[in-house]
């Protein structure tokens, strides 16, 4: 990238003076479509702005170069076309005349999710938020370039077009943290789709497309995007309510097509006719808990659907409490299901209570008929003389007590979840807490003290270590006011401190040029910045008055 003119507008790399980018294809001088910002725009006085590659009711996003750090990075322009103009030869955003009490709060909405986000930096899954600001009459958020291929196209160069479960978990389950971070900063993508989760080269999923609400539900003033298939049913209405449980849809559907290798029925078709099925091939490969879990995050009207992430995670991971709920397709169920029949995997909610009845009802009669057995007819052969069932005049009671281990020798927070052990004595709940000195996955506390005799299926909570809160220190406070700088780093959790440096008056001031720490680097929350600010120009007079 040495020299800009050989530097391609779409993919950010050297062309080494050809024409047409040998990387992607890109033909030099290629005109951006109107009313998109020309090629070569320079926003911020630092940013390059390359081909404008993906676009919605909400606004756009380019490719783009920082001509500070030298590095490509992506660039979103709010910029709501229901509700603005761009005029030919200028980069001012024109709202309509009409439009104006709309587009304020649309506005401020942009800028608090991406707030938002930028304060989210040591969730790995989310976007690097460098820099947000605000010019030609709307807002920029530039985040961070990385080398990645959507999860479609991923699902698609695979031999078959579709996963196993063991990959799929894999995959997906580590997403389901980073979810939840996301709503409890009270943040819901609503846009989850195979084209909006990227595969970086780690092989570790990544978030994007994050819009502000009104871009992805009907009834707003901006045309919403909907990706059928993945979008629930609430985003159709405007007389549902859209939340946690519309995100939980998605993601199950994500799971669906990476399992399956189809895209899911649209919801609105479902509604009216659901036909959403699994094949029997694959029914006999995915776990009964997984197809389980399916049928209670995929269920069209959301208040039968799973409406937080820690059922839903607890689900997919068969824990105790998921594998006593299950109630379609058992093991022996799926052994007799013929190679080529199709099996519906959403049934209605009463099917399922109904269904859980029949079973109760049965596991009821078979305990009675145990007990019946055990007490008279085998006791002798099994015990001997000694009873194991204790009876007074008015009750029966048979239970089985497991004692309590320190989790904390035992091995971290993940060893202990995923372990058959103890996930066949115990539930468990993690509440993540950030810890200097404990690593990552580290248990802190559980709930129930060690040694202590409990009843199978006890729930123990933990608090989890989440390892030392680390904050990217980003590139772009250099170059902008130091106010500003000021405010940013503050809001991500820096202790911010100014040190002017004398100007010759060909820097610009109150600049800033440096800090200490380095940029583009991670530090502990609370670390204090040294922001190197360009002092004020003196003027003559004030130079005279400080000489001796």
């Amino acid at each position: 990238m040495k020299n800009s003119e050989n530097l391609c507008m779409s993919c950010m790399k050297d062309t080494g003076g050809k024409n047409e980018c040998p990387h992607c294809g890109y033909a030099a001088g290629t005109p951006q479509a109107a009313p998109n910002l020309p090629v070569k725009t320079v926003l911020a006085r630092r940013y390059l702005v390359g081909k404008a590659f993906d676009a919605n009711g909400e606004g756009v996003t380019y490719m783009a170069l920082d001509l500070i750090t030298r590095t490509p990075v992506h660039l979103r322009e709010f910029f709501p076309d229901t509700l603005v103009t761009r005029r030919e030869k200028s980069l001012d955003v024109s709202v309509s005349a009409d439009k104006g009490s709309s587009f304020s709060p649309l506005l401020r909405s942009f800028l608090e999710l991406w707030r938002r986000l930028a304060k989210m930096r040591s969730v790995v899954q989310t976007p690097n938020v460098l820099n947000i600001f605000e010019e030609n009459g709307t807002a920029y958020v530039v985040t961070e370039h990385f080398e990645s291929v959507t999860l479609r196209d991923f699902l698609l160069r695979t031999p078959t077009g579709f996963l196993n479960w063991d990959q799929v978990r894999q995959l997906f389950m580590p997403l389901l943290s980073a979810l939840e971070q996301l709503h409890q900063a009270g943040i819901v993508h609503l846009g989850l789709s195979p084209t909006t989760l990227l595969i970086d080269k780690s092989g570790k999923l990544r978030i994007t497309g994050f819009c502000i609400t009104q871009a992805r539900i009907a009834g707003s003033p901006i045309n919403p995007q909907f990706f059928n298939g993945y979008a629930a049913i609430e985003q159709y209405s405007d007389k549902l309510r859209c939340g946690v449980w519309t995100d939980i849809y998605a993601f199950t559907a994500l799971i669906y097509r990476a399992l399956i290798g189809t895209d899911p029925i649209d919801a609105p078709t479902r509604s009216q006719n659901d036909r959403l099925m699994i094949p029997g091939k694959f029914a006999e490969q995915i776990p009964a808990y997984v197809i389980n879990a399916m049928i209670n995050a995929l269920q069209i009207l959301p208040e039968n659907r799973t409406a937080v992430i820690g059922k839903l995670r607890n689900e997919l991971a068969a824990s105790p409490s998921a594998v006593v709920t299950a109630d379609r397709l058992t093991p022996r169920e799926k052994r007799k299901l013929p190679k080529d029949e199709n099996v519906k995997i959403l049934a209605t909610k009463g099917d399922r209570i109904l269904a859980a009845k029949a079973a109760l009802i049965t596991f009821v009669v078979g305990l009675l008929i145990f007990i019946v057995l055990i007490t008279t007819v085998f006791r002798n052969s099994f015990f001997g003389s000694k009873p194991v069932i204790e009876e007074d005049e008015t009750t029966t009671s048979v239970t089985q007590e497991v004692e309590v281990p320190d989790f904390k020798k035992i091995g971290t927070y993940p060893e202990v979840f995923s372990s058959a052990l103890w996930n066949t004595r115990f539930k468990f709940e993690a509440e993540e807490v950030y810890d200097d000195k404990a690593a990552v996955g580290t248990i802190l506390s559980q709930s129930v003290a060690p040694g202590t005799m409990v009843e199978t299926g006890t729930l123990i909570k933990f608090k989890v270590s989440k390892g030392r809160e680390m904050i990217l220190l980003p590139p772009a406070v250099i170059g902008m006011e130091y106010e500003a700088a000021k405010t940013l780093l503050t809001e991500l959790g820096f202790v911010p401190q100014r040190s002017d440096e004398p100007n010759d008056g060909s820097k610009p001031p109150n600049t800033v040029f440096a800090t200490s720490p380095l940029q583009n680097q991670e530090h502990p929350r609370g670390t204090k910045v040294v922001l190197k600010v360009w002092s004020e120009i003196e003027t003559a007079e004030q130079q005279e008055s400080t000489q001796p």
